[in-house]
């Protein structure tokens, strides 16, 4: 049997899944103000999403080491088939809105979900494995946006929710296939208080927060810059935004196999490159070419799985993975706050303290990338051979270093 089946079925769930989400993501907030919603509500809305989305990460990750993760990916899907479909259902406000806020909860998936692809991944690398599943999604996402345009303009909004709720049914079946993994024995420490304990993790999460803060910087806004201050046509930035995901699928595909912190400083360049293309580019083609490079966030993104794999015992994945994404989207939700307040004081600002900020977060993942695998050589020197092989290599060569050193 081919030791990586499950990985295949998670990988063609998370196509049809972001094919669904396409058709009706970018068109969320459009059909918020159809159905009466001011744009202060729409944006208290999607704060209140990227909150739930946060605080649901950790108790979604200590479940899935509890109790399986099978179990609470299927709990997760079937609850994004049946949000989705009350939001079709929606003709009012209130109710749209209770689907809306029960859909960002679906995002609890994500620690889970890793920690099923880490375990099966056969004798791919982590960072190969996330890519090739987080690749499968963003072909969906390329395709649903272009779909759902097409579908809105045609028959309205509101069918996108409908024909995505059918995408999400195909999606569940395709999960319901994967096999149970068996759950690890819980230690009798406290599986928080152990990661707490944790130097090099504490150390990875502060690196992961830092960094995936400076790439999202100069993201959030850049659509409205470039249709108020550079003029773009709503058409081109479409058009732009399906680059960005062709970008994403790149990136992902090409970078996945390398070890993490050395993507974390090509993800760095790629979003320094961005920022220089926005704040003194002009013309859709060195826009296009900076939208392409934005899939270095999701590169960086993805493999802070892979950081964060070798750091933390078998029974700890799921919760390390929900501290993980728990820091990705506090990420999420301060990096635009302070991405308003420069955009308010000056529109192109955003891009050259995006730029300086990128520049030292380079500078300071040069410095960790030596310490975290010297901190760990400490603590497994004798037990190195159940360290993943993403982290092997960094592991090695700073280990023969340290040979070389001694007397």
């Amino acid at each position: 049997m081919n030791p990586r089946r499950d990985l295949h079925l998670v990988s063609a769930a998370l196509l049809t899944w972001g094919l669904g989400e396409g058709l009706f993501l970018v068109f969320q907030t459009i059909y918020l103000l159809q159905l009466g919603a001011s744009t202060a509500l729409i944006g208290l809305l999607l704060g209140a999403n990227a909150v739930m989305m946060m605080l649901a990460q950790i108790p979604a990750g200590y479940l899935a080491d509890r109790f399986g993760r099978r179990p609470v990916m299927w709990v997760n899907w079937g609850m994004g088939v049946v949000s989705t479909l009350v939001m079709a259902l929606a003709t009012s406000l209130g109710v749209f809105v209770a689907g809306m806020l029960v859909y960002s909860l679906t995002a609890a998936v994500m620690a889970p979900m890793n920690s099923y692809i880490v375990h099966a991944r056969g004798d791919w690398s982590v960072g190969k494995a996330v890519s090739m599943t987080s690749a499968a999604y963003n072909v969906g996402a390329v395709l649903g946006p272009l779909l759902g345009g097409l579908i809105a303009d045609r028959f309205g909004i509101r069918q996108n929710f409908f024909i995505a709720t059918a995408i999400f049914m195909l999606s569940t079946l395709i999960v319901l296939l994967i096999r149970r993994q068996p759950v690890e024995a819980a230690r009798h420490e406290s599986a928080i208080t152990s990661l707490l304990k944790n130097k090099p993790f504490m150390l990875a999460l502060g690196l992961i927060l830092m960094v995936i803060f400076v790439l999202y910087l100069p993201i959030p806004l850049t659509s409205v810059f470039l249709r108020s201050e550079r003029g773009v046509s709503l058409g081109a930035i479409g058009r732009l935004g399906a680059l960005q995901s062709v970008g994403n699928v790149v990136f992902l595909l090409v970078l996945g196999h390398l070890p993490a912190l050395p993507v974390f400083v090509i993800s760095q360049v790629a979003l320094f490159a961005f920022s220089l293309l926005l704040w003194r580019g002009s013309g859709l083609g060195l826009y296009g070419v900076g939208f392409f490079l934005l899939g270095g966030y999701r590169i960086g993104r993805a493999m802070t799985l892979s950081l964060i794999r070798p750091l933390v015992s078998d029974d700890q994945v799921g919760l390390a993975f929900g501290f993980v994404e728990t820091v990705n989207s506090l990420s999420a939700i301060l990096a635009p706050v302070l991405a308003g307040l420069l955009y308010d004081r000056s529109p192109a600002s955003i891009y050259p303290i995006s730029m300086a900020l990128l520049a030292i977060s380079g500078v300071i993942t040069l410095i960790v990338r030596r310490s975290i695998p010297r901190i760990k050589s400490r603590l497994t020197l004798e037990n190195t051979s159940q360290l993943p092989e993403v982290f092997e290599a960094e592991l090695e060569t700073q280990l023969a270093l340290e040979e070389r050193k001694s007397p």
